[in-house]
């Protein structure tokens, strides 16, 4: 579903992402964690096809992003931390907009289900700036799943959420990879990340600096404990 291959994001003489190879497949939740400016953004900006990477390659369901963006960018979705949605445009108007580009033939009937699953149906009329940031976040997700797709990235993905939005997001992640969808879940909430994902990667200064399941990444590492928990590996 998803391959990036040796991706490489530099500016002038700083390197942002080094060499970074990732794998995720049909079903697969992954999490992508790192200090502050260890380069995760720019890997996440990088496989959504925000920003082209200086060399490497990122593949979306088998097809090169670079050589065939649009196809590619019809089968992933990405969110950001924060939430970028159209001033003039109301909640409704952003699901009717996204459906027509993305020739959702049913969008409208998902958008009004997911509405009403995040608590959003009596928002529908209301702009951005009368909605929560929360509220704002679970729209982006409404309009990120519209057209099923096949690569799901989430950036923070609970930030600015309330509980009850926390436990909807993870059943939402949760779902998505049972229908087979691959997602990338980049979070400093290491217990989220423990808790939901199959595999972790873990970022430092730009380089991947461990990859697996925690069971493989401590058996690669002997000098972590058998029970040791994503936090004090992350730590390590």
């Amino acid at each position: 579903m998803l391959h990036a291959e040796k991706l490489t994001k530099t500016y002038g003489d700083f390197v942002a992402a080094d060499d970074i190879s990732l794998t995720g497949n049909s079903g697969e939740i992954v999490g992508l964690v790192g200090p502050n400016g260890a380069g995760k953004t720019t890997t996440l900006r990088c496989l959504a096809g925000i920003i082209p990477p200086t060399s490497g390659t990122v593949h979306i369901d088998g097809l090169d992003l670079a050589a065939q963006p649009v196809e590619a960018r019809r089968r992933l979705a990405f969110v950001s931390d924060e939430p970028h949605l159209f001033d003039y445009l109301t909640a409704w108007d952003h699901i009717a907009l996204v459906s027509r580009l993305y020739n959702v033939e049913d969008g409208h009937a998902r958008g009004a289900e997911r509405l009403g699953m995040f608590d959003l149906a009596d928002s529908r009329s209301s702009f951005p700036n009368e909605l929560y940031r929360g509220m704002q976040k679970k729209l982006m997700i409404t309009c990120a799943l519209l057209h099923r797709p096949k690569v799901l990235i989430l950036d923070e993905p609970l930030t600015g959420l309330d509980p009850r939005a926390m436990r909807q997001m993870k059943d939402v992640i949760r779902n998505g990879a049972q229908e087979g969808m691959c997602v990338v879940v980049s979070s400093h909430m290491l217990q989220l990340v423990e808790e939901l994902c199959q595999r972790v990667a873990i970022i430092h200064r730009g380089k991947k600096v461990a990859d697996g399941s925690l069971g493989e990444i401590r058996a690669s590492r002997p000098e972590l404990g058998e029970s040791m928990g994503l936090e004090d590996i992350f730590l390590r």
